[in-house]
C-alpha cells in the first residue's frame, strides 16, 4: 500500500520564501513578500519565521496573515519565474477549503 504523505523536497527543489510568495502571486512585489515575512506574518509548518531567504519546498505548509484574511497553503511545487495566475495556482493547495 502506498503512503499519501507528502515527500520532502530536496535541496535542489527548494526556493527562497520571499521568491515563492511572489511567484505564487500571493503578493504584488517581492519587496512586499520580504516585508510580510520580516514582520512575522508567515509561518512554515506552524513555526514563525522572519527570514525571507528561508528555503521552502513541496510539502511545506505556510500560514500567511494577509491584509483581510489568514491563508493556510500546502506547497505543491516551485517555479522558475512569475508566470500567469493559472501557473501560480498550481504551486499550492488551500488546506482550509
Amino acid at each position: 500500500m502506498r503512503s499519501h504523505a507528502p515527500v520532502p523536497a530536496t535541496a535542489a527543489e527548494r526556493q527562497r520564501l520571499d521568491k515563492w510568495l511572489w511567484f505564487a502571486r500571493l503578493v504584488k512585489t517581492r519587496r512586499e513578500a520580504v516585508r510580510l515575512v520580516e514582520e512575522g506574518f508567515v509561518r512554515i509548518d506552524a513555526r514563525r519565521t522572519d527570514i525571507a531567504s528561508k528555503p521552502v519546498g513541496r510539502g511545506d505548509v505556510l500560514t500567511i496573515a494577509l491584509e483581510r484574511r489568514v491563508r493556510v497553503l500546502r506547497i505543491l511545487g516551485i517555479a522558475t519565474r512569475r508566470g500567469p495566475s493559472c501557473e501560480a495556482r498550481a504551486l499550492f493547495e488551500d488546506v482550509e477549503s
